[in-house]
């Protein structure tokens, strides 16, 4: 399942080039917002598909999505100390964001919004991402795993 493995994270990056997710920030974009958005869509995917990955494809699909953000740490230049700290930052977000994730179907619209920003900067009063991240989960639910694992997909939502 590896070659599946690459074609899954290339679509959630995908995903998280979307311009127009940036566009509703307070700040201008940067690599930990991107990272960060990377992880909301892997945290939605997770919570859709975890009843379609065994236990074992799970933590495999992790293991190649954590050294693929490692590869991308290091290309930026930072070194070896550095990047052990920034890996151990950004998993422990992703732990942070899949826990809050998890109940994500429950929450009132306020709630969402609050979950969202306290991860990422968005723009006050601003429903963009709680629907955008709706309309991400209902496709997931309506999409098999399979879409996932093809080569890079139009995913419009």
């Amino acid at each position: 399942m590896n070659i599946n493995y690459l074609n899954i994270y290339n679509n959630l990056i995908k995903l998280t080039r979307n311009k127009t997710l940036y566009l509703n920030l307070k700040n201008k974009d940067t690599f930990s917002d991107r990272l960060i958005i990377l992880h909301l869509h892997y945290c939605f995917f997770l919570k859709c598909y975890k009843n379609q990955l065994s236990k074992e494809d799970s933590q495999d699909l992790f293991d190649f999505i954590v050294r693929q953000i490692e590869l991308s740490i290091r290309e930026i230049g930072y070194g070896d100390v550095s990047v052990n700290k920034k890996m151990k930052e950004y998993v422990n977000l992703f732990y942070s964001i899949l826990e809050k994730i998890e109940n994500w179907d429950k929450l009132e619209k306020s709630s969402k919004l609050s979950l969202l920003a306290e991860f990422i900067n968005i723009k006050d009063n601003n429903d963009f991402f709680i629907n955008y991240f709706d309309k991400y989960r209902d496709f997931l639910l309506n999409n098999s795993l399979k879409i996932f694992t093809k080569d890079i997909l139009e995913l419009k939502f």
